[in-house]
C-alpha cells in the first residue's frame, strides 16, 4: 500500500458492539479523486498555452497581455492542490530515515516546479510546466485508483458488517415479545427469529425448525437445517421456519465479530513478499539518486546547466518512482484475504498463508477433522427376508427414549432416511444389555453382542460376518432381535465426513503427503486411512504427544501443516509449520492455529493450499513488472539511447508509462478473484 494509506491516518470505521474496525481508505479516495478532477480542469489552459504541444498538434490560441503567465499560475495552482499532499506525505518518511515512493515523488514534482519557475527569469521559453501538470495528475488518479482498489478489496468487511440486524425480538418470561436494539441482547436471552429475518445473536434453538442461509459467514452455499439443540451464528438468514434462541455470545463475543477481527488483522498485516517490496522500494530510492546524478553530470557535460539536463534528471526520477511497486503487493493481500473469507477461511497471520505454498505434508487429526466427532450409521445386514429399513425404523423407534450416544446415532440414521417409525410400547432398559420393547405385539431386543449371551441367540453366518468385518475396523456392533429371531445388525462407526476422501485426493494431486494422527486403536486408524487412502498414520496418540509427531517429520526436512480442531491439538498446530484450525463458527479465536477454517470441511484445506499458491503468483508477477519496468525504464529515460537512437523521454512520457505499469499490476491483482478454490487442476 502506498504511503497515502498511512500517512496522517487514523480514522476507523465499524458498527459498535461488533468488534468492526476498518482502515477507512474511502477518505484517501474522495481526497484524491476530488484533487484530481480539480487539478485536470487547472491543467487545461497550461496545455493550451504550452508552446511545445502547440507545435506537435499544430494549434493555436489568442494571445493577450499577461497570457504568457497562465501556463505558470496554472501550474502553480495545481502544484499547491495536487503536488503539495505529496510533500506532506514524504515528510514521514524522511523523519524516520525510510525514503520511498511519496519521497520519490516528491523530489520529482519539486525539481521540475521550482527549476520551471527560476526558468522564468533564466530563460523565459524554458521550464516544463506542462510536463509538472500532467506528471501530478497522472499521480493523483494512479493514487485515487489504488484507494479505490483496495477499498473495494476490503469490502468483506463491511458485506459482514451489514449482516447484523439493528433490533432482535427478545421473549419476555411472561411470553410476550419486545423489539429491542441488538446491542441490549444479554446472554441468556430468548429471542424470535422469524421467516426471512437475520440472527442477531450466537446463540442455540430451543423450539422450531428451519434452513438458514450462512453463505455470507462460512461460504457454504447450501441452507444449513436447524433444529432445538443445534447452534446459530449471528449474521446468518433465517429460512422459511420460525426460530426461537437462547442468546449464547453477544457483541465482540459472536462468530461474526471474531471472523471481522481477523480479516482486519490479516489485511493490516504484513508478508515477507510486501516486507522484501518495501526494501525494494527503499533501495530504488537510492539507485534513482544515483541514476539522477550520474544523467546530471553527463548531460551538464554534453549540454551545460540546461533545462535539458534538469529535464532529463527529473525524467529519471520519475520513471524510478516506485508506485507500481508499492501497490503490487498489498492488493494481492486484501483481495486474497477478502477471497479467503467468502470461501470460509480466516487469516489470522499472512505469514502461514504465504507459508501454505511451500507445504509438502498435511498431518490431520481424526476426530471431528476427518471424521464427524460422534457415532454414525456406518453399515447395516439384514437376515434373509428382513428388509433394512424397516429394521432400522423398528430399532430406532426402540431407542427412541435412550440418550445413549448410539441411539442417537440410530435415530439420526432413520431421520436422514425420513422412515417412519413404528408405535413402540413397554419399554425397559436391559442394564448392561441394552433395551427391550414391545411393537405390534411382538417382544423386539436392541443391543450388542451381551445381549445376544443374554437371550442365548446365534446369528446366521451372513451376519456373524458382517459383526466380524466390523470389529476389525474397530466399529461397534448392534443386534436387532425381532420376536426371538436375529434380525438385523448394525456397524456404528465416528463416520468419515463425504468430504475428506475428495480433500485427500486433491491433496495428493497437488503433491502433498497425507499424515493422519488419532488417539483411537490401531485397526480403527488403519481402516479409516484405508478408505481415504492417507499415506501414513499414528494411532494411540495422546493429545499431549501430538507436537512429537509434527516435530518428526519437520526433523526430516518437511514443510509440516497441521489440522485439528484446536483445542487438544493446540502444541502440534503451534509446532507445525502452518496451523490450520478447522472448526465451526464460533471458534474463530483459536490463538494456535495461523489459519483458521470456518466450516467442519477438510476440503477447505485445499482452497487453503490453492489460494496460497495463486496469490504468491500473482505477488511474484507483480514484483516482475514493477521491478523490471524500472530496469528498464531509468535508462531509457536518462537518454542512454539518445545518441545512437534519438530516444527521450519526457516527464509526462515518464508519468504516463508509470501510470500504465501501475494500471497492470492493479489488473494482474484483480484477476485473483477469478481462481477457483479446492476445484480439480486446471
Amino acid at each position: 500500500m502506498s504511503q497515502a494509506a498511512h500517512a496522517d491516518h487514523s480514522s476507523h470505521g465499524g458498527r459498535a458492539g461488533h468488534g468492526a474496525h476498518s482502515a477507512d481508505h474511502t477518505g484517501h479516495e474522495l481526497m484524491f479523486r476530488n484533487r484530481f478532477w480539480i487539478c485536470l480542469a487547472l491543467s487545461a489552459p497550461v496545455l493550451l498555452y504550452s508552446p511545445m504541444l502547440q507545435e506537435w498538434f499544430n494549434f493555436s490560441v489568442p494571445e493577450f497581455p499577461g497570457s504568457a503567465w497562465i501556463a505558470p499560475v496554472f501550474a502553480a495552482l495545481v502544484f499547491i492542490i495536487g503536488g503539495v499532499p505529496f510533500l506532506r506525505m514524504a515528510a514521514p518518511e524522511l523523519r524516520n530515515r525510510q525514503p520511498g515512493m511519496m519521497t520519490l515523488i516528491s523530489l520529482a514534482i519539486g525539481v521540475a516546479f521550482f527549476y520551471s519557475l527560476a526558468a522564468l527569469v533564466i530563460a523565459p521559453d524554458g521550464g516544463f510546466f506542462w510536463e509538472l501538470v500532467t506528471l501530478i495528475d497522472i499521480m493523483l488518479l494512479g493514487h485515487w485508483l489504488e484507494m479505490r482498489s483496495v477499498r473495494q478489496a476490503s469490502g468483506a468487511l463491511r458485506e459482514l458488517a451489514k449482516l447484523m440486524p439493528d433490533t432482535a425480538e427478545r421473549i419476555r418470561p411472561d411470553g410476550s415479545i419486545e423489539a429491542t436494539p441488538t446491542s441490549n441482547l444479554r446472554t441468556g436471552d430468548l429471542v424470535l427469529v422469524r421467516p426471512g429475518a437475520s440472527i442477531p445473536a450466537d446463540g442455540q434453538v430451543v423450539e422450531g425448525a428451519s434452513d438458514v442461509s450462512e453463505a455470507m459467514i462460512t461460504g457454504e452455499s447450501r441452507p444449513v437445517s436447524k433444529g432445538p439443540g443445534d447452534r446459530a451464528i449471528a449474521g446468518a438468514i433465517n429460512g422459511s421456519g420460525s426460530l426461537r434462541l437462547r442468546i449464547t455470545a453477544t457483541g465482540d463475543q459472536t462468530a461474526l465479530a471474531g471472523i471481522m477481527r481477523l480479516v482486519e488483522q490479516a489485511q493490516q498485516s504484513k508478508s515477507r513478499t510486501q516486507v522484501l517490496a518495501d526494501k525494494a522500494a527503499g533501495w530504488l530510492f537510492y539507485i534513482a539518486l544515483g541514476a539522477a546524478l550520474v544523467t546530471a553530470v553527463v548531460w551538464i557535460a554534453a549540454t551545460g546547466f540546461s533545462v535539458e539536463a534538469v529535464e532529463r534528471v527529473a525524467t529519471v526520477l520519475v520513471i524510478a518512482c516506485p508506485h507500481a511497486l508499492g501497490l503490487a503487493i498489498p492488493l494481492v493481500v486484501a483481495i486474497s484475504t477478502s477471497l479467503a473469507a467468502r470461501n470460509g477461511i480466516l487469516v489470522r497471520d499472512r505469514l502461514a498463508l504465504e507459508a501454505a505454498r511451500e507445504i509438502d505434508t498435511v498431518i490431520f487429526d481424526k476426530t471431528g477433522t476427518l471424521t464427524e466427532g460422534n457415532f454414525g450409521v456406518v453399515g447395516m445386514a439384514a437376515a434373509d427376508g428382513v428388509d433394512p429399513e424397516q429394521a432400522l425404523a423398528l430399532t430406532a423407534a426402540v431407542e427412541g427414549d435412550s440418550e445413549h450416544i448410539i441411539a442417537r446415532a440410530l435415530r439420526s440414521a432413520a431421520g436422514e432416511k425420513r422412515l417412519a417409525l413404528p408405535t413402540i410400547e413397554s419399554f425397559e432398559a436391559l442394564k448392561g444389555r441394552g433395551v427391550r420393547a414391545t411393537a405390534a405385539g411382538r417382544t423386539v431386543h436392541v443391543g450388542g453382542p451381551r445381549l445376544l449371551e443374554l437371550l442365548a441367540l446365534t446369528p446366521d453366518p451372513s451376519l456373524r460376518s458382517f459383526a466380524d468385518q466390523a470389529g476389525e475396523k474397530g466399529q461397534s456392533v448392534v443386534w436387532l432381535v425381532d420376536d426371538g429371531q436375529v434380525s438385523a445388525a448394525f456397524a456404528l462407526a465416528d463416520a468419515i465426513r463425504p468430504e475428506s476422501k475428495q480433500a485427500v485426493d486433491r491433496l495428493h494431486q497437488l503433491g502433498v503427503k497425507v499424515v493422519m494422527l488419532t488417539g483411537d486403536s490401531k485397526p480403527v486408524a488403519a481402516a479409516v486411512a484405508q478408505e481415504l487412502g492417507i499415506d501414513d498414520y499414528v494411532a494411540e496418540v495422546l493429545p499431549e504427544h501430538k507436537d512429537q509427531q509434527v516435530a518428526a517429520l519437520q526433523a526430516q526436512r518437511r514443510k509440516v501443516a497441521m489440522v485439528g480442531d484446536g483445542v487438544n491439538d493446540a502444541p502440534a498446530l503451534t509446532r507445525a509449520d502452518v496451523g490450520i484450525a478447522i472448526g465451526s463458527g464460533t471458534d474463530v479465536a483459536i490463538e494456535s492455529a495461523g489459519i483458521i477454517l470456518v466450516r467442519n470441511n477438510p476440503l477447505d484445506v485445499v482452497k487453503v493450499f490453492d489460494l496460497s499458491r495463486s496469490s504468491y503468483r500473482k505477488m511474484r508477477q507483480n514484483l516482475a513488472w514493477a521491478t523490471g519496468y524500472n530496469v528498464v525504464a531509468i535508462p531509457l529515460a536518462a537518454g542512454l539511447l539518445y545518441p545512437t537512437f534519438g530516444i527521450l523521454l519526457s516527464p509526462a512520457a515518464g508519468a504516463v508509462l508509470m501510470s500504465v505499469s501501475t494500471i497492470i499490476v492493479a489488473i494482474n491483482a484483480q484477476t485473483l478473484r477469478r481462481v477457483r478454490l479446492g476445484g480439480a487442476p486446471s
